[in-house]
This record gives C-alpha cells, structure tokens and sequence, in this order.
C-alpha cells in the first residue's frame, strides 16, 4: 500500500520515482476509528480546521491533519493514516480536495472500508463513506464544510452535525464544537466517548508552522472528552488575551494590556496566574493600589 501511494504520489506531481522512494512517508496503519468529525473552512477569515470524537485512544493523532494555506483532512472508520499526510501534499501541489481524494482511492484497493473528508484552501470539498464502513455510517456536505460518521447509534448524526455548523455564530472553533455537541446528542458513537481533538490553521501560510496553528488541543483518554476539549478551547482563548498583554505591554500600551489581562481573568477567575500577571503589570505601571487586590 506505501509502494502503491508513493507512486500515485509521483505520477500527480510529475516528479521522479527515486526521489518519492526517498520521501518520508508514514506507514500505513489501518486502525478502526469508529468516530465522528468535521472538516471546515471559514469563509470568512479563510481558516481551516478539523474537530473529531471518537471512542478510541488519542483519536486526534490519526484523524484530524490541517496546513495553513493548503486544507484539512479527517482519516477514520478503517484509517489509512497516509490519507492525512498525502492528502495535504496533493493540496499543496495544486490539486483541488475533490482530485486529492479521488487519486488517493483510486490506488486504495481498501477503499470499500475507508471514511475520508477533505477541504481545501478555496473552499473546495470532497467526502467518501466506503460501502463496508459499519453502520451507521454517512456523511453530510455542505459549503465549505462536511461532517461524517461511522459506527453511530443513529443514522441522523451527520445531519444534525451539518444544521449545528451552519447555525452556530462565531469564530470556527465555537462551530466545529457545535457540530460534535450536535453529534453526541444524537447518541454519538454506539461505543461510546474516550477522546477529541481540534485542529485550526490559518488561512495563508506564514512559512512558520508553529505560528500557523490558530488551535491545536488533544484530550487523548477522559469521560467526557467533548466537554474537556470544550474547557481548553476557553482556556486557550483566554492565554491568547495573556500573549496579546504581553505584546501590548512590550509596546508600552499599559492601559491596552489590562485590557486584555482583564479580559483573561474575567474567562479564568480561578487562574492564579493570569492574576498575577496582571498584578506585576499595575506594579510595573506603577499602580499599586489596584495592583494589592489581585496580589492578595
């Protein structure tokens, strides 16, 4: 199978045999990731992403793959982890999400048993639901965006998904955790819940990876593994507003910083360290008497 997508690999990118037999590529690994998730692009801020749940050990490590300025990919039901890493690359060469998955199963003589979602950065997506896939199993397309599922209790999973996104308001990270709520509400995965995962990536690429990932959170083994990737989404979101002070402190905008160290704390009230922050920060601006409450 490695062999096989390796050279598809090279054929679509018109590039030597040798030097794709050189390529590092993960090997194949088929594991059964019963699950559910969703692949999107924000229309507007152009931001890619992935969120999955399943009740499988770190499902976020084999699902969910995104690159800023080049789209995301969901590998699940029997995954072919290559999907993820392939996926991207074809994207990147220039292929459209829909010419990315169909050259990918074309060379995949498991395809009957594999669930793949793509977009892409236009917008462009692409889903497949195998016949073999275990019921209940299907997906739902939409602009921009697809949710798919296998192994379900319902067959209405990814339709709920689907209504969830499109009518959640906000920035992409609230509509992706829209769409699992709407699926476990369904009755989600017949097996239950271990772990999630949430992948968001610019919309153009900085050259940086690092600085790319807009949200990158795993929880790998919980109870309630949508209700934990939940609270870190919040806790992220209210770092962001600690590394904006920081900024904002660096440029000697004191009263700016507050702003968003407050902002931090009011999201975080029993952090201790987005208060302390924000106390050094009064010392340092030298306001002492609004600075002891916190200190205290």
């Amino acid at each position: 199978m490695r062999r096989l997508l390796a050279l598809l690999f090279c054929s679509l990118l018109a590039v030597p045999a040798a030097r794709a037999a050189d390529a590092t590529l993960l090997a194949p690994v088929t594991r059964p990731l019963h699950t559910f998730s969703i692949v999107a692009r924000d229309s507007t801020t152009g931001e890619i992403g992935v969120a999955v749940q399943s009740h499988w050990f770190s499902v976020g490590t084999v699902v969910s793959w995104a690159e800023a300025g080049v789209g995301a990919v969901a590998t699940q039901s029997l995954a072919e982890v290559t999907y993820g890493p392939l996926g991207l690359e074809l994207m990147r060469a220039g292929k459209t999400a829909p010419q990315a998955l169909e050259a990918l199963l074309a060379s995949d003589p498991q395809r009957d048993v594999r669930q793949v979602a793509m977009v892409d950065v236009h917008g462009n997506v692409a889903v497949h639901t195998g016949s073999k896939c275990i019921a209940e199993a299907g997906h739902r397309k939409g602009k921009q965006f697809s949710c798919q599922a296998n192994l379900m209790e319902k067959n209405t999973v990814w339709d709920a998904m689907a209504r969830a996104y499109e009518k959640t308001r906000g920035d992409l990270a609230s509509k992706l955790l829209a769409a699992l709520d709407a699926a476990q509400g369904e009755g989600g995965d017949i097996r239950g819940k271990q772990s999630a995962a949430i992948l968001i990536v610019q919309g153009k690429s900085t050259g940086r990876p690092w600085a790319d990932r807009v949200v990158d959170l795993r929880v790998d083994d919980a109870a309630e593994p949508i209700k934990e990737i939940r609270r870190l989404v919040d806790v992220h979101r209210a770092y962001e507003h600690m590394n904006e002070g920081d900024e904002k402190l660096a440029l000697n905008d004191v009263d700016g910083a507050m702003d968003e160290y407050a902002a931090a704390a009011k999201m975080l009230p029993n952090n201790v360290e987005v208060k302390y922050w924000a106390a050094i920060t009064m010392i340092t601006a030298g306001r002492e008497k609004e600075a002891m409450p916190y200190f205290r």
